[in-house]
């Protein structure tokens, strides 16, 4: 039996930026060693940096790493290599971190001083994230930019 594509509006309670924890699956299973010597399991966390809710899939930065074989292209200048990269990892094996207890949770919506927000189980409303930038280069220019517009604001407020 074929799998049957949702049609209209697919919407994901995980957003790009939102910072999550594996519950299943291969990074649930990390082993780290700990202080002591011994190794413990330690669930992967870490950042969303892409979703595709009609999949119901998600991408975590430096999560499921897999070896892409590349081709150089020059024409292109387009290296050749291994390179690695994050791949999609099903959204039911990821859940949210409670800002409160740091713990996984799932999560509801709510409306709230007329706002439709997310809610923790703890109660704590989950804040939307902020512009999310994958590369360190990438976001030192983000805020770079951002003094940058709020002095042009400023310069059209006191005009």
């Amino acid at each position: 039996m074929m799998k049957q594509n949702k049609k209209g509006t697919v919407r994901s309670r995980i957003k790009r930026g939102d910072e999550v924890v594996f519950i299943a699956g291969k990074e649930f299973n990390r082993y780290e060693k700990g202080a002591d010597g011994k190794a413990a399991r330690v669930p992967y966390r870490g950042k969303v940096i892409a979703v595709d809710p009609r999949a119901g899939k998600v991408k975590i930065e430096g999560a499921m790493m897999v070896s892409k074989h590349q081709k150089p292209v020059p024409q292109m200048n387009i290296e050749g290599g291994i390179k690695k990269l994050e791949a999609w990892v099903d959204s039911s094996n990821v859940s949210l971190i409670d800002p409160e207890t740091g713990k996984p949770t799932r999560v509801k919506f709510e409306d709230r001083d007329g706002k439709k927000v997310r809610v923790a189980k703890s109660g704590a409303v989950i804040p939307e994230p902020a512009k999310f930038v994958k590369t360190e280069k990438a976001a030192e220019e983000a805020a770079a930019e951002e003094p940058a517009a709020e002095a042009e604001e400023e310069k059209e407020e006191k005009e």
